[in-house]
């Protein structure tokens, strides 16, 4: 489908999927958290008369997709979408990757068992693209029976049902991966975040280190950004191991990470060099989005920040789980101008992929939302759909 073809006139359909669930505690508000029962939404975005045996669906972990530019111009283009859900829909404060992944599973099947659908294809966009990789590699072969916390996530004995495909959109390494990268690494105290190296905290113009950096400051900024993520991981693994031995109510504490949008790639435009506009991130100014409310992990829990945002811990790392996919054929398309996915992160999944069955589509100058960018979203379905064709997954 180009720009200017006529699009396909389809509907959407509410979906629900709810599964017996009985966690230790309330994870999630409301009713949903106290039910007994996780309880997954969604939406089937098709054709009324769409005869497809192949649907593609999208997960992110916390996000909710069925608006996005991407899934919506799959439709316009007569493909049968499913927006999926997790447990943990625009709120990540508690979420447990491992969770999640199971998630996606009932999802997977649901699409193949009470659909009829007889090809999945994961479409993992931003934040989803890790979580797909993470998922197919346990669907794979799975290995996980525990969380990084300890706690019980059975993904052996799940059921996960390995996709037919995976495509890779406008996606960074993980979500642990890609905090670290953003982490403020002048924070001192995390219960004071006034309290700053000033030769780290090169927002503030008083900072001796401004933009151009030097090769050795990045290396030290970097090696203090890993640092800052894995004292947090320590105090919460400290923090877990008191709850427990105090033997009392409280199994959970959950916590403020402050000043989570800090990289020296924003202002200076030769670290990791892209089309992407300087000085601006996926949600504004950086400087600003640093101490706003909707930072990355800025609400998060113990078990979720050892789950979620840990960096030696998570188990929903990019890379790591790209290594474990052997099976199956992988689309990966880089937005090169995009302002959430550093321009290092594309190469790196595609570089970790076992799978021989690998392609990489680059499209010069398309952004994170293809706002504004009918021309190059109209590309993007097209390489889609190209792929899909040639790989079975879609009939000609």
């Amino acid at each position: 489908m180009t720009a200017t073809q006529t699009k396909t006139q389809w509907t959407r359909t509410p979906l629900i999927l709810s599964f017996p669930d009985n966690p230790k505690f309330t994870e999630t508000y409301g009713f949903a958290g106290n039910s007994g029962h996780v309880n997954l939404e969604g939406q089937l975005m098709r054709s009324p008369d769409s005869t497809s045996r192949t649907v593609y669906i999208f997960m992110h972990p916390t996000s909710v997709l069925h608006l996005l530019p991407m899934p919506v111009a799959l439709a316009d283009a007569g493909l049968d979408v499913l927006c999926a859900a997790s447990r943990y829909p625009r709120n990540d404060a508690a979420l447990i990757q491992e969770k999640v992944a199971i998630d996606l599973g009932k999802w997977i099947a649901h699409a193949r068992e009470a659909l009829g659908y007889e090809k999945v294809v994961l479409l993992g966009w931003s934040g989803g693209g890790s979580l797909s990789l993470f998922y197919q590699a346990q669907a794979e072969t799975p290995t996980i029976t525990h969380t990084p916390a300890g706690d019980p996530a059975d993904l052996v004995n799940a059921g996960l049902q390995p996709a037919d495909g995976v495509i890779f959109i406008a996606a960074h390494l993980s979500r642990a991966e890609t905090l670290t990268e953003w982490l403020d690494p002048s924070v001192i105290d995390e219960l004071d975040p006034d309290n700053r190296d000033p030769e780290l905290d090169i927002y503030s113009p008083d900072c001796p280190n401004q933009p151009p950096y030097s090769p050795e400051f990045v290396a030290r900024f970097r090696a203090a950004q890993v640092e800052r993520n894995r004292r947090i991981t320590r105090w919460a693994h400290a923090k877990l191991a008191e709850l427990k031995a105090a033997g009392g109510v409280e199994q959970e504490r959950a916590f403020v990470v402050h000043r989570t949008m800090c990289d020296v790639r924003w202002f200076d435009p030769a670290v990791d060099p892209s089309d992407r506009r300087v000085g601006w991130s996926y949600m504004g100014d950086p400087r600003a989005v640093n101490v706003g409310p909707v930072g990355l992990a800025r609400y998060t829990t113990l078990r979720s920040w050892l789950s979620q945002w840990s960096y030696d811990e998570s188990n929903a790392k990019g890379p790591l789980n790209a290594a474990k996919i052997h099976k199956s054929p992988v689309l990966l398309i880089e937005n090169t101008a995009d302002e959430a996915v550093p321009s290092t992160h594309n190469p790196a999944i595609f570089g970790a992929l076992a799978t021989p069955d690998k392609e990489y589509v680059r499209l010069e100058g398309a952004t994170h939302y293809y706002l504004g960018q009918p021309e190059l979203l109209a590309r993007c379905i097209g390489s889609v759909i190209d792929w899909s064709k040639r790989k079975g997954l879609l009939s000609p």
